[in-house]
């Protein structure tokens, strides 16, 4: 796996959980934070930990903006904050920048002054939540682009049996693109390729197209 490395404004929940993944997976993870306690707290969650503000476009200059992958601005519900540190990140040369809203009033704003990318948790959180709910087999799921989704599902009641019987493609309109059986993962599987209890499949599809699939389970 080839190291990437990331800055991470902010050293709260959200932000040290964002380090500490990244960190574990075996990137360069460098967080920012104004306050001395939550960078003493998220030292062990990160490569370097340091006390600077995020909203300067000089310090982060200073930092090397431009030389990480990606700059996360995980900063609570500071809009102002998020704003400024989302605008220097971006003037400051970051390649990418993914920025955290608590709401969809924010979120517009981050996307306006420069954030590539903005994430709400709650509500990603809430929304898997009921997904969750509706369709108990469903392990996981993620959009792809604006028009496309993934989702991972646990092989539960008709789904069993051949790809071929299934015909998954021409009933909903998604394709398997991989089946998971204890871990063993059978990339692009075959027609042939029998879908066992306790499997887990991953499928694409336009987003009506999942929508049909989940709402076919869930009945």
């Amino acid at each position: 796996m080839h190291a990437r490395a990331f800055l991470i404004i902010g050293a709260g929940r959200f932000g040290t959980a964002v380090a500490d993944t990244l960190y574990q997976a075996g990137h360069e993870v460098v967080v920012i934070d104004g306050n001395e306690a939550a960078v003493e707290r998220v030292m062990t969650s990160a490569t370097q930990a340091l006390i600077a503000d995020g909203t300067e476009e000089r310090a982060l200059r200073d930092l090397g903006a431009s030389n990480f992958d990606a700059v996360v601005v995980a900063i609570g519900n500071d809009l102002e904050a998020s704003v400024l540190a989302t605008a220097a990140s971006k003037d400051s040369g970051a390649r990418r920048v993914v920025a955290k809203a608590p709401s969809s009033l924010a979120e517009r704003i981050l996307l306006r002054v420069g954030a590539d990318e903005v994430v709400r948790p709650e509500r990603d959180m809430g929304v898997r939540l009921a997904q969750h709910l509706i369709t108990p087999s469903l392990v996981d799921s993620f959009r792809l682009g604006e028009a496309y989704d993934v989702i991972e599902i646990e092989a539960t009641g008709e789904l069993r049996g051949s790809l071929a019987k299934l015909r998954l493609r021409n009933r909903f309109g998604v394709q398997v693109i991989a089946i998971d059986r204890a871990g063993t993962l059978d990339v692009s599987p075959g027609a042939d390729t029998e879908v066992m209890p306790g499997d887990r499949l991953v499928l694409i599809g336009s987003n009506s197209a999942i929508a049909r699939l989940r709402q076919h389970l869930a009945d």
